[in-house]
């Protein structure tokens, strides 16, 4: 643990309060296992067959780098598999850790067979586990309360590199010109990467951190589609549609007979070498 830092926030308090919603409070699905498991059984049943995000072919491609050779690793909160399948073919063991048994169901079906493959359904929190020689979570902590516990945890487990992954923004800038020209209030994110590497620094860990430049696509087959999906971080309790489309207007291309939308975002690669001094 770090004495005396020279910064003084407490970066895990801000990463609480972010946690809250707009109204100032704690969402129920950040609180209730039944419904964020209800939300993985509804997602797991519209994968397709290894199914693997673009933007996570990259992210992984980058966190490739930090992994030794015939290492051993822990993957914290797999989700539907965007790095755990590229995983199982780079690394001697891997362990999933997930609270969801929709998850764990969905990823199991891959690796029946596949003994260097182990499951446990608890919490990172919670999970009894012994080290490894890596520990990876990649847009994994959204339900993480404590979370310089989670991360001392990640550093104790990890007896070569632990690895945090998060997609960050910017937010799509036409959310911008709805602030700037027309005044509203807009749902920028409350918690991003640098707070985690800020609480790595106060626990006395010095990682590495790396911004990977990526692109998101959005494709929608009508303009109202587009403009009900692109209006839903307007805070404001009115907002004229028209204000919408005009802010969408120079961003927006025809592409096959669908409406498309393209911006830029990025994602932060946090890593470390596992440190005696938390």
């Amino acid at each position: 643990m770090m004495k005396g830092s020279p910064l003084q926030i407490n970066f895990e308090k801000l990463w609480k309060e972010g946690m809250l919603d707009w109204h100032g409070n704690m969402p129920e699905r950040m609180v209730n296992d039944e419904l964020e498991e209800a939300f993985w059984a509804q997602s797991m049943r519209k994968k397709s067959y290894k199914q693997i995000d673009d933007y996570a072919k990259i992210i992984y491609e980058k966190i490739k780098q930090h992994i030794p050779q015939n290492a051993s690793c822990i993957e914290i909160g797999p989700g539907w598999g965007n790095y755990t399948f590229p995983l199982s073919e780079d690394v001697q063991s891997l362990t999933l850790v997930d609270g969801s048994e929709s998850v764990l169901s969905y990823l199991k079906q891959y690796f029946m067979n596949d003994a260097h493959i182990q499951f446990v359904h608890s919490k990172w929190e919670e999970a009894q586990i012994e080290p490894h020689d890596v520990v990876i979570g990649v847009n994994c902590f959204y339900r993480m309360y404590e979370m310089n516990a989670a991360l001392k945890k990640m550093n104790m487990l990890a007896k070569k590199r632990a690895i945090i992954g998060l997609t960050t923004g910017p937010i799509q800038p036409h959310y911008i010109a709805l602030e700037e020209q027309y005044g509203y209030d807009i749902k920028y994110p409350r918690r991003d990467y640098i707070a985690i590497v800020n609480m790595l620094y106060q626990l006395g860990i010095y990682a590495d951190c790396e911004m990977l430049k990526l692109e998101r696509v959005y494709r929608y087959e009508t303009v109202e589609q587009l403009y009900e999906a692109q209006s839903k971080k307007v805070l404001s309790p009115q907002f004229e549609m028209t204000h919408v489309k005009a802010s969408l207007e120079s961003f927006i291309t025809m592409e096959d007979g669908l409406f498309v939308y393209r911006h830029p975002f990025y994602a932060a690669i946090i890593s470390w070498e596992p440190s005696l001094a938390t």
